[in-house]
């Protein structure tokens, strides 16, 4: 696919499940044509949007699959206006040369926040105390409720929330264990665990914060809440398809596990007007939140923001910076008046081939970025002159060509 300079006001953006406005308004401000819905959208209704669509943006409910980027050959990028991108078939997405980008930082406090509420919440029995209230029943008693100050906080997941939590918990006077898969520098006084089965033995609250890749698919069942301590608390804002509720909801009823917080399901309703269903309604000591960890307004206004600010470097430079699945290329403005952007299978020779062709034309290069990741390459050049249609066409041939964009 070959694309030649667009004016903005030709490009087309959808942008679904009521992200923030502020993403809106500076999409549009860069001149690109914006539409806004609220809502999610199912596979077919979106299918047949996409072939006119050159930029999507998502939350986590709109499920994006290989099949979106067969009938949309003019979309160059999608953004996800959330953390995870479990939600986008990304290596579909990189075979059709689409970039893809997130918001890997801008609700972690908010979520942090939450986590310390629904602590200390939960220690407290706070959610049954106001239910009896409610109720008109006072029962004023010590009896099942502790500080968190003492408490060991078992944090499986060391990225960017599980690292701010674990700062936080601290100058709550709690002591922190953690364990990840990959090497993390230990902040303050944590100590990392060298393995889940060392940390659930020795925390009184376990808190999961781990990714969406597949390897975590169950990765918390009934014999890791058999190995938690009798009596301790659950939490999981992470994904919803890590944790097996049926065996939580067993070893919340025998007494085993004192209390939980749950925010994310393994199906989770798309409109408000569905119902949820769990097997965890009901318990006491169970606080469910409706996937609410990074949705507070501090928290979108700066996804909106930072998502729509990638989505228009890549558009306007072909920058890549901070991508999930491109090679990660932060760009200057053009040192030369042209700039194209090749997106390639990552092959040897691919570079040479490039440059020959610039050369066969007597075309001098004024700046070039090249980065591969995976089995995909993407080389940009800057020139002070138009790019040949010869050039471009013979670019377009070669058989390691994936997406040829002219800015």
């Amino acid at each position: 696919m070959t694309l030649r300079r667009r004016l903005p006001q030709d490009t087309r953006v959808l942008l679904l499940e009521n992200v923030h406005t502020d993403a809106s308004a500076a999409l549009s401000k860069a001149g690109y044509q914006v539409e806004a819905l609220d809502r999610a959208l199912g596979e077919e209704e979106l299918l047949a949007r996409l072939a006119a669509v050159d930029v999507l943006g998502v939350r986590s409910n709109t499920q994006v699959p290989a099949a979106a980027f067969e009938v949309a050959p003019h979309l160059l990028a999608v953004g996800a206006f959330c953390i995870g991108t479990n939600q986008i078939d990304l290596a579909a997405a990189t075979g059709h040369g689409v970039a893809v980008f997130n918001a890997p930082f801008s609700n972690t406090r908010s979520v942090v926040e939450l986590v310390i509420a629904e602590i200390i919440a939960l220690q407290r029995g706070l959610t049954d105390r106001s239910q009896k209230m409610h109720a008109g029943v006072w029962d004023k008693s010590a009896q099942g409720s502790h500080e968190v100050r003492g408490r060991r906080l078992g944090i499986v997941g060391y990225g960017n929330i599980g690292s701010q939590l674990s700062v936080l918990a601290e100058g709550l006077g709690m002591s922190v264990c953690f364990y990840d898969t990959a090497d993390k520098l230990a902040l303050g006084n944590a100590k990392r665990c060298s393995s889940l089965e060392e940390l659930l033995e020795v925390s009184d609250i376990v808190t999961l914060h781990v990714d969406g890749r597949a390897s975590n698919r169950g990765l918390f069942g009934d014999a890791e809440f058999a190995r938690m301590r009798k009596g301790s608390i659950f939490l999981n804002l992470s994904r919803g398809f890590v944790v097996d509720h049926a065996a939580l909801r067993a070893h919340i009823g025998s007494g085993h596990v004192a209390g939980a917080a749950i925010d994310v399901f393994p199906h989770e309703p798309k409109r408000k007007d569905e119902p949820f269903v769990s097997e965890l309604c009901g318990l006491p000591n169970v606080i469910l939140t409706p996937h609410v960890g990074g949705s507070t307004e501090e928290a979108q206004q700066d996804i909106g923001r930072f998502v729509a600010g990638k989505l228009n470097d890549y558009l306007a430079f072909g920058s890549t910076s901070l991508s999930v699945n491109m090679p990660n290329l932060a760009l200057p403005p053009h040192a030369g008046e042209f700039r194209l952007t090749h997106v390639h299978s990552n092959v040897p020779g691919v570079l040479a081939a490039v440059n020959s062709l610039f050369a066969s034309q007597g075309m001098n290069i004024e700046g070039q970025y090249l980065g591969t990741r995976g089995e995909v390459g993407y080389v940009i050049t800057d020139t002070p002159s138009d790019f040949p249609s010869e050039v471009v066409a013979a670019l377009s041939d070669m058989p390691a060509t994936i997406r040829l964009r002219v800015l």
